[in-house]
């Protein structure tokens, strides 16, 4: 069975594809909880901070998933927040990749998926710091998919508002989850298991012939008015 990393499988989205992905994949888990289930072996580490640990063997896929939501007026966020922000969701997937490319050229063929936000390619007022950051995830998605070709491919996915513990704040109350639900094209907010069926989409080899894409799975709000 093909083995895939899961970098951020504790909760959400993570969680999600480690759930729906354990029929096809044996499935590995990093975060810095204890356990996770739904896994067939896992490493506690934050990604930011510690060393990696590591993992041999051959390795058929690499999902990053950490991320942040950090929303605030743009004279209000402090240069910090935007070094944290991008220590989070691109430095963190950097050294994610740097310490097992080994594993991934080992395979036959690998598949490397990581995320954006739609916030990149659709200018939301207050998403400066997020948007710059996953702005970098997608430049380097597409430059590693060119260096990495033709063996391992590298996609993004780039969802909206999606009903996860990272959004939590922003759905807390019903009339905010109905004013964000009523701004997408299909009247809904995203749940964790739209955007991994998207994920595991790209790990297989049903898509063989994809890399160096951006994958929006947003109720169609990036590209419809509705």
């Amino acid at each position: 069975m093909r083995r895939v990393l899961i970098v951020g499988s504790s909760s959400g989205i993570g969680a999600a594809i480690a759930r729906l992905g354990k029929a096809d994949f044996e499935v590995h888990s990093l975060s810095r909880a204890e356990t996770v289930t739904d896994v067939c072996a896992h490493y506690r580490c934050d990604v930011a901070s510690d060393p990696l640990p590591d993992i041999d063997g051959p390795m058929n896929g690499l999902v990053y998933c950490p991320g942040s939501i950090n929303l605030k007026p743009f004279a209000r966020i402090q240069p910090d927040e935007f070094v944290a922000d991008l220590q989070l969701n691109l430095i963190g997937a950097v050294r994610c990749l740097q310490r097992y490319q080994a594993n991934l050229q080992a395979a036959e063929a690998a598949s490397v998926v990581l995320f954006s936000s739609v916030a990149v390619q659709t200018g939301f007022p207050f998403h400066t710091s997020v948007s710059a950051a996953k702005g970098a995830v997608e430049g380097l998605t597409r430059a590693l998919a060119a260096e990495w070709a033709p063996k391992i491919r590298v996609n993004a996915i780039a969802p909206s508002l999606t009903d996860t513990p990272l959004a939590a704040n922003l759905l807390k109350e019903d009339a905010k989850r109905h004013a964000a639900a009523g701004r997408h094209p299909l009247k809904r907010l995203g749940e964790a298991e739209d955007i991994a069926q998207m994920a595991l989409f790209l790990l297989s080899d049903k898509a063989r012939w994809i890399t160096g894409q951006i994958q929006h799975v947003d109720g169609g709000i990036s590209a419809i008015k509705s």
